[in-house]
């Protein structure tokens, strides 16, 4: 039944890709109706996790998030697809790298150094990747989960590779990045997931008791590549701007927790600034933190 599911959706999925922005935004705005209105899809989720993220933010202003959350989530969906069929040049004037994003990423790879990349679900990650393939001279890997129906990972493998990323599955990523070595790279990791608990770095994030990957922080400290965080802001509907900043340029010189404490912070202001953009149907916390042992 995937597979004949697959093959229905294909046709419709290229269609959605062809349409020119006005019309893709359009069916954005039949997809909004059916996904927030009528549907209601994770609407208990999404407005607990504000509202725990927000204690200060009345009702209404938290009504007003969740409800443009759900307007981006449906136009990330369908700007997804359009990465099957756009263009270099509308993929670069739509999702645009600052000056000084693209120099520090030049001047890195003058210097023929490998770099670690950490971001969030926040923003159009997935345009961020395919601009930064475009314009950057590193080889850009991404980590990620395959996902279980082989046909739909392949058809996001083709998406998220068409403009030269390569993809790395998330249990292979220590072993892939050594092998990459001999390359001047880039390796992104988003990392705002759920770990399990007993593993995760714990700290506070958007004033709650929250578990972050510790495995950015660990695989950057035992290559030693320097950290850089990538923040992507939406400027309007279908523009975004990257910006990237060095975190630190020699991880292995850290304290433990430093560089997760690091980016995590970072995230947590820019969500802060542009709460509507970041994946609140997530559910972020749904772990608790373990009981020390005595």
């Amino acid at each position: 039944m995937t597979v004949i599911a697959y093959y229905l959706l294909l046709p419709v999925i290229y269609f959605v890709s062809l349409l020119p922005f006005r019309m893709l935004y359009f069916v954005s705005d039949l997809l909004f109706i059916l996904l927030y209105h009528l549907l209601g899809y994770r609407k208990k989720v999404v407005m607990q996790n504000l509202r725990n993220s927000f204690p200060d933010k009345n009702e209404a202003e938290l009504k007003r998030i969740c409800k443009d959350f759900y307007h981006y989530l449906c136009d990330l969906f369908l700007e997804t697809f359009k990465t099957l069929t756009i263009s270099r040049e509308a993929m670069v004037r739509h999702c645009r790298f600052t000056d000084e994003t693209v120099a520090l990423f030049d001047r890195l790879a003058a210097e023929k150094q490998s770099v670690v990349l950490v971001m969030g679900h926040k923003g159009n990650w997935e345009w961020a990747g395919n601009t930064f393939s475009i314009l950057c001279r590193q080889q850009l890997y991404v980590i990620y989960h395959p996902l279980v129906n082989k046909h739909f990972n392949g058809l996001m493998y083709k998406m998220r590779t068409r403009f030269g990323t390569k993809l790395i599955a998330m249990q292979d990523t220590f072993r892939d990045m050594v092998k990459n070595r001999d390359h001047v790279s880039a390796t992104a990791f988003i990392a705002d997931q759920a770990p399990q608990p007993q593993t995760a770095h714990w700290m506070t994030f958007l004033h709650q008791d929250t578990p972050v990957f510790k495995g950015t922080e660990k695989i950057a400290q035992k290559l030693n590549y320097p950290v850089v965080y990538v923040s992507v802001q939406r400027d309007k509907r279908g523009f975004y701007t990257v910006f990237a900043h060095m975190l630190t340029a020699t991880p292995s010189t850290e304290k433990e927790g430093e560089i997760t404490a690091l980016h995590t912070r970072q995230l947590e202001a820019d969500i802060i600034e542009q709460p509507a953009t970041w994946l609140w149907s997530h559910k972020r916390w749904k772990h608790q933190r373990p009981a020390v042992q005595q």
